[in-house]
């Protein structure tokens, strides 16, 4: 006969450490995104997470061996750049700055790796390499595809005017940006954009 004080068994699938591990790195995810990775802490986590502060330190060690976890930058971000920066195209300003904003503002899934990304490379040398890395490989990787000899150093300012338009809208919070749509920031950069990859003196040659 069973004792009635027992607790009922639990019925369906028990989860286990992997689904655990996951939910803590979706917490974590959101939370980096959210606050930066000063601001974050495991606890944060833990209880965005639902679980006790020791059930994430046996997953992850330290603050840091979670933010490396979490910021590894998804592939459909890194898709999103395969091309952007070919071609001489008079549709090409257009073509980076939508690009720019769907990686960094698009859907969380993959917006919210990048934006904390951007956020710890504040803060934390580990952030500021694969931030580094991510847009340095980007740039060479587009570069290459144009005839210009300072093809590098045209990609990196643009690349530096859009990751500074992120930083005002999404850190720094500037109002007049923040309240900006996309077709209208579209409209004001990708002339600029246009001009600096493929100016009209280097066409016109």
């Amino acid at each position: 006969m069973t004792d009635p004080k027992t607790p009922a068994p639990r019925r369906g699938r028990r989860p286990g450490p992997t689904s655990t591990r996951q939910t803590v790195l979706d917490a974590a995810r959101a939370r980096f995104a959210s606050d930066g990775f000063a601001a974050t802490t495991i606890r944060l986590v833990a209880a965005d997470a639902k679980v006790d502060v020791s059930q994430v330190m046996q997953f992850f060690r330290s603050k840091d061996e979670l933010f490396a976890e979490v910021m590894a930058v998804p592939v459909a971000a890194l898709e999103q750049f395969n091309t952007v920066f070919e071609g001489r195209d008079e549709h090409l300003g257009e073509r980076v700055v939508r690009a720019f904003l769907s990686a960094w503002e698009g859907n969380k899934e993959q917006s919210e790796p990048l934006m904390a990304t951007l956020r710890g490379a504040m803060v934390n040398e580990q952030a500021r390499e694969q931030l580094r890395d991510f847009i340095q490989f980007r740039l060479l990787a587009g570069s290459g595809q144009r005839p210009e000899p300072d093809a590098g150093l045209r990609s990196g300012l643009a690349a530096s005017l859009l990751v500074g338009l992120v930083v005002s809208r999404k850190i720094i919070g500037v109002p007049l940006l923040v309240a900006a749509d996309t077709e209208e920031l579209v409209s004001i950069l990708a002339p600029a954009i246009q001009e600096i990859l493929a100016p009209r003196s280097a066409s016109a040659a």
